[in-house]
């Protein structure tokens, strides 16, 4: 969709013009606001993305959610088969890097970890409407996981992220919550 690409690089843009020392505040209190809220005080199994680029620092939740006995699982893709799994690490140096400079978990030091065990999904993406729809990358890797996972899917992200309006289709699966540096939104479809 042409609106999506055009709002995707105009977002792109904007993280641009957050400096380092603000995308190091904003991140810690994003991750502030995740670690008071109930959805995290309950799961004991979490999706997340090793962040990178602009995008909201996780290796900081990782480690904390590490620190209080929760198992992190991290997405590993299929470019072929345009699906993922997620595989649990107890360590980032069960990471390598792939396509486009990901980090992804190393299948013969990592378990594959189940839809039915993860408690939380955090969901990336890099354009957000209050609703729940996000723009991602293009794959629409989460989008086709969403469709079978009923647990909480929230996203993190900067305030600039957020828009007023995302353009959905009828197979983008909105998040429940948004947490961004200001506020936590709490989505309604």
């Amino acid at each position: 969709m042409e609106e999506k690409k055009k709002m995707r690089q105009k977002v792109k843009q904007l993280l641009t013009t957050l400096t380092d020392k603000e995308k190091q505040e904003y991140s810690e209190a994003i991750a502030e606001k995740l670690y008071g809220l109930s959805v995290w005080k309950k799961a004991k199994c979490i999706a997340i993305t090793i962040s990178r680029g602009n995008e909201v620092h996780t290796l900081p939740i990782i480690e904390k959610a590490w620190s209080e006995g929760k198992k992190i699982c991290v997405p590993k893709c299929d470019p072929d088969k345009k699906t993922m799994v997620f595989r649990e690490i107890h360590s980032f140096a069960q990471l390598e890097s792939v396509y486009f400079g990901l980090l992804e978990p190393m299948e013969d030091v990592t378990k594959e970890v189940a839809a039915a065990e993860i408690d939380l999904m955090i969901v990336p993406g890099i354009v957000f409407s209050r609703d729940g729809y996000r723009i991602g990358y293009g794959g629409g890797y989460y989008d086709r996981y969403l469709q079978q996972f009923t647990r909480p899917a929230i996203s993190l992200a900067y305030s600039v992220q957020i828009v007023e309006r995302v353009p959905a289709e009828p197979h983008d699966i909105p998040v429940q919550m948004i947490i961004t540096n200001d506020e936590v939104i709490v989505c309604d479809e």
